[in-house]
């Protein structure tokens, strides 16, 4: 064999490799894209038997009770507040306490002076002395007459009736003497103003040698303001919707602004038992023991007040409660079909809701339900 026939059968085999190569990649390449286009479809069959049959888990109805707390704000005010006035027309004399002093009740705060009182008790006075002796007189005048009368003949019944009659007058003018007098005396009193009760003062509008008069009279300021800070109140005003389950049993917790990492507790002590006009809620009071002064009066409070369900509700998950722009509703599933069915919120707590409707104990609803799942739906059960 020639060397050229060698290279010529070499050269053949090459050629036919190659040959066999180029037909395998043409074949891959041609199948390739069938393949892909196969697994799309087969995605989008699958895609659209999901949308037309959705997997959902399902959760059972159930009955019982819910506690939960609504937040709302409140304000502490003082227990008791009072605003001291003067009673009678004067001027401040002395001044034995101020802005933050703590007082004791009837102890003496302020003396006012009134010049002209003395001269009214003197003159009283007077009128009472000038009374007595009328009387006096016309006494011993009647006490004359009826010794005389028990001769007969010798007074007139009527002249006797006469001389009784000025008497009893005049001791009637005695007794309204000595009435002014006391009246008179009594303003005097006016003139110290005492503490009503333990408390705090907590406004000062006087100074020394001050005019003052009684609150009726223009735009007069109180003297002082007396507050009781070691008991306060805590006002709340709770909404229509949640007072069907107030009770004044319940204890509330609060915080303060200024101390906002600390709770405190309070019992409901009072009840308003109505609507407020304007708020269309209900007025709740606590009373807080503030030995320590921590809490200040007029501060405000964030609290949480119980709302204890009274009689077993339905109590499904929030989830499970769908509220669209027309209605809310859940998603009762049946046979696999779904329902709509209308509700209505109740108290919510955590992830629990309580709801009315038309439904009962053992129903399967729709645990994650969205407006999506259609009414009449099938579904199947993750």
């Amino acid at each position: 064999m020639s060397h050229c026939t060698i290279m010529n059968s070499k050269n053949n085999k090459i050629l036919i490799t190659l040959a066999v190569l180029a037909i395998s990649v043409n074949f891959l390449s041609s199948c390739g894209p069938d393949k892909k286009e196969q697994e799309a479809q087969q995605q989008t069959i699958a895609q659209e038997n999901a949308l037309d049959t959705p997997t959902v888990a399902l959760v059972t109805v159930q009955k019982g009770k819910l506690n939960a707390s609504i937040a709302v704000p409140g304000e502490l005010i003082p227990y008791q507040q009072v605003d001291l006035y003067a009673k009678v027309n004067s001027y401040v004399k002395t001044l034995l306490v101020d802005i933050g002093s703590q007082v004791h009740q009837g102890q003496l705060m302020a003396t006012l002076d009134a010049p002209e009182i003395q001269s009214q008790l003197a003159e009283a006075q007077s009128r009472i002395q000038q009374q007595q002796a009328i009387y006096i007189a016309s006494k011993a005048t009647y006490d004359r007459l009826l010794s005389t009368s028990k001769t007969p003949g010798t007074v007139s019944e009527n002249d006797l009736e006469q001389a009784e009659a000025k008497k009893n007058a005049d001791l009637a003018n005695v007794n309204a003497a000595k009435s002014a007098y006391k009246e008179i005396a009594a303003n005097q009193a006016y003139l110290n103003i005492r503490a009503p009760f333990d408390g705090v003062v907590s406004v000062r509008n006087v100074n020394l040698g001050a005019y003052v008069g009684p609150s009726g009279q223009g735009s007069a300021q109180p003297l002082f303001v007396v507050e009781d800070h070691t008991r306060l109140r805590l006002v709340v005003s709770v909404p229509e919707s949640y007072t069907g389950g107030l009770s004044n049993k319940d204890a509330v917790t609060f915080s303060v602004r200024s101390m906002p990492n600390e709770k405190f507790t309070a019992q409901i002590k009072r009840l308003a038992g109505a609507l407020d006009e304007k708020l269309r809620a209900e007025r709740l009071e606590m009373d807080v023991y503030n030995k320590n002064g921590k809490l200040l009066p007029n501060m405000y409070a964030d609290v949480n007040v119980p709302l204890p369900s009274g009689d077993s509700a339905i109590i499904v998950p929030k989830t499970a409660v769908v509220a669209s722009t027309e209605k809310v509703f859940v998603i009762r599933v049946n046979n696999h079909k779904t329902e709509w069915v209308n509700v209505r919120r109740g108290l919510d707590a955590g992830d629990q809701v309580q709801i009315f409707g038309d439904l009962k104990p053992g129903d399967q609803l729709v645990k994650v339900a969205t407006e999506e799942i259609r009414d009449g739906a099938m579904v199947k059960e993750k």
